[in-house]
């Protein structure tokens, strides 16, 4: 089986390079960036303003090969490439929860960015709280890791 997927629009950002960018969207706090809609998906936009927050999923489009055990971050400890959000993947796809400001035409104006610029988005989807919010029971290896969050970077291990 064979999947092909085209972007519906591009991600903008600070970070030209990988070296010192954000691990995830919770450590961007207030780094803006903007994405640009194919203006053919426009109208796929309509409502979308209704919330202030919005799920985007994209392509790593910097990251090639992948490993099945990884160091993520957080940790000094390799681990199965799954159970982390490493760029590094079978199928290099990312998701960032992220702010959004507000539309004009096919720009949405967003921050907590934690992607490199020119990034392809691959989809867009409502962030709602009553359908992505889990009470959890198990926190992984990550457990009492992440208060190390705001002060990580990322660097060249990916």
């Amino acid at each position: 089986m064979s999947i092909t997927l085209e972007p519906i629009g591009i991600i903008y950002t600070p970070f030209k390079t990988k070296e010192g960018m954000p691990i995830q969207s919770n450590g961007a706090k207030g780094i803006k960036g903007q994405i640009r809609v194919k203006k053919e998906f426009i109208q796929g936009l309509i409502d979308l303003d209704g919330f202030s927050h919005i799920i985007l999923i994209y392509y790593f489009h910097r990251s090639s090969g992948f490993e099945l055990l990884v160091t993520p971050f957080l940790d000094d400890r390799k681990r199965g490439v799954f159970a982390t959000r490493a760029p590094k993947r079978p199928n290099p796809i990312g998701i960032s929860v992220v702010r959004l400001l507000r539309i004009e035409k096919n720009i949405l104006y967003i921050e907590n960015v934690d992607m490199l610029d020119e990034t392809p988005l691959l989809d867009i989807k409502p962030y709602i709280p009553d359908f992505d919010i889990h009470k959890t029971e198990k926190d992984g290896w990550i457990k009492n890791k992440t208060d190390k969050l705001n002060k990580t970077k990322s660097d060249k291990r990916f």
